[in-house]
């Protein structure tokens, strides 16, 4: 036991709950059309929406993005180095 807490018997869990959306035919049908093309449901590419745009606790996901974005900035020849940044900060200071 740490802290006074007895961290053995604790469990998280996730609830979900249901959504009714007003939504016209057609986009309908073309979301449909997308999610299939997405090789996903409906139910999961508007699920994934509201994740991007909620943001997320998801480490599942952050580790996906952090992979996705690894290697793709263009640094264009900068190498990070400690004393210089410092100096900056120094500088900037002054």
């Amino acid at each position: 036991m740490r802290g006074g807490f007895d961290t053995g018997y604790v469990s998280t869990y996730t609830v979900f709950m249901n959504v009714t959306l007003s939504v016209d035919e057609q986009l309908l049908a073309r979301a449909r059309k997308k999610a299939e093309s997405l090789g996903k449901s409906l139910n999961q590419l508007i699920r994934d929406y509201l994740q991007s745009v909620a943001g997320g606790d998801d480490p599942e996901c952050s580790i996906e993005e952090f992979k996705r974005l690894s290697g793709k900035g263009n640094s264009r020849g900068w190498r990070f180095n400690r004393d210089e940044i410092h100096s900056r900060q120094d500088d900037a200071r002054s």
